[in-house]
């Protein structure tokens, strides 16, 4: 899997960092430098808070330089998974908030003027009879969350907005959509340098001593906050033990072909794409004309063996059209899953906050978990709680085990994709 990540080929914002060089005291530190961490920073600077955030390589290297670039509200988990953790109520706030998300992804790419080559429309896509029916009841939970609820396209409809044999139905969603992911946690990235936010890139964080003062030893030099917001995702490994069995890192894979003047003609509304199967294929147009297609997952972590030829496999036959396509890029990385693939916010300590388990849906999500830690360390925390609500269990088995012991819980799913 050598060919490269398309993202960072085409990446448009030239952002400057530093490693740290000794020691500071500031008023706030974030580990992690993906959206929450970057998104975060902003917000915290632009309310007057001395913010440094370390990074161990470069900002936007883990999932949020990597992923589909779908911006979807909701979560990882169904709505009614999520009505059934936390009850109607608390689920529709969370649904709003995720709504939220959507909007603020938005407005940032406007406020910030970021070139992430922003689009909306999305389809959610069904391979299968019971899958239809799945559609008809998201339509049905879209309208009674009082969001647009958009129409389930069949036969002819169907195929000229989405020219693939492969699917039964789809059901439109406007509210979704896609961007160039990197490009849009750089631009966040700038802007919180520009609000004051230090950030620091080849900065490892080594331990975080918890106290009044937390001081956070780096391989660069000490750093002693007043808060931490802990945002390192799929790659916190074990730095926070508490938190650490909650979430498992799963690599998950793109390709990218060659620009293809028949690409339009696949997708003539722009619109991005995912279908319903528990390991899905997601895809959609670059901006260069390329057809990105994802999928595939590792629970190990390990890239799948011959994967730009297995990719493109699966890519053709989505679309057939791609017959003589090229792999010209081909990557991946971990993204975070909770055991309910709902996400993980909560505390470790009344000034140690933490925000992960994002399980596939963290494009939009992870810019307002970034402002509701902001807001959370500034003393408004009801919104930040709303999240710290939802239930969470470990991964069975321990450090050693939890990874065959996830194999053996998604065997099932694996083969429900087959019937």
């Amino acid at each position: 899997m050598a060919l490269g990540n398309y993202y960072q080929a085409t990446t448009r914002v030239a952002l400057e960092t530093h490693p740290l060089q000794g020691d500071m005291n500031v008023d706030v530190a974030i580990i992690g430098g993906g959206i929450t961490g970057v998104s975060a920073a902003l917000h915290l600077a632009e309310r007057g808070y001395s913010v440094a955030l370390l990074e161990a390589e470069h900002i936007g290297w883990g999932a949020s330089g990597r992923n589909g670039g779908q911006v979807l509200p909701g979560f990882g988990a169904s709505q009614v998974k999520i009505k059934n953790l936390v009850g109607a109520a608390q689920a529709k706030r969370l649904w709003d908030l995720s709504m939220e998300a959507v909007d603020l992804l938005h407005g940032q790419v406007q406020r910030f003027g970021i070139p992430c080559d922003p689009q909306l429309g999305y389809l959610h896509a069904a391979i299968k009879p019971r899958q239809v029916r799945e559609l008809h009841e998201a339509q049905d939970e879209m309208a009674a969350l009082g969001a647009p609820a958009g129409a389930i396209l069949q036969g002819a409809e169907l195929q000229a907005r989405l020219a693939s044999p492969k699917y039964l139905a789809a059901l439109e969603d406007g509210i979704s959509g896609h961007i160039h992911p990197l490009n849009y946690t750089l631009g966040l990235a700038k802007a919180a340098q520009a609000a004051g936010a230090k950030l620091y890139s080849q900065t490892k964080v080594e331990h975080v001593a918890p106290g009044k003062i937390v001081r956070i030893r780096t391989n660069r030099g000490m750093v002693s906050a007043a808060f931490v917001l802990t945002a390192a995702g799929a790659y916190l490994k074990d730095l926070v033990a508490p938190i650490a069995d909650y979430i498992m890192p799963v690599g998950t894979y793109i390709i990218a072909t060659e620009p293809r003047a028949d690409v339009q003609t696949l997708i003539p509304r722009n619109e991005a794409v995912a279908d319903l199967n528990f390991v899905l294929d997601y895809f959609r147009r670059s901006a260069d004309d390329r057809m990105l297609f994802g999928g595939r997952v590792s629970y190990s972590t390990l890239p799948p063996a011959s994967l730009p030829a297995a990719m493109l496999k699966r890519a053709q036959k989505v679309f057939p059209q791609l017959a003589n396509a090229r792999v010209e890029y081909c990557w991946g990385g971990n993204v975070d899953i909770t055991q309910n693939r709902a996400p993980h916010f909560g505390r470790l300590a009344d000034n140690i906050l933490f925000a992960q388990g994002f399980s596939g849906h963290g494009v939009a999500l992870t810019g307002l978990a970034g402002k509701l830690a902001a807001e959370a360390i500034a003393g408004q925390a009801e919104r930040f709680d709303v999240f710290t609500q939802i239930p969470h269990a470990r991964f069975p088995g321990g450090r050693a085990f939890k990874v065959p012991a996830l194999l053996l819980a998604t065997s099932y799913f694996r083969l429900r994709d087959l019937l």
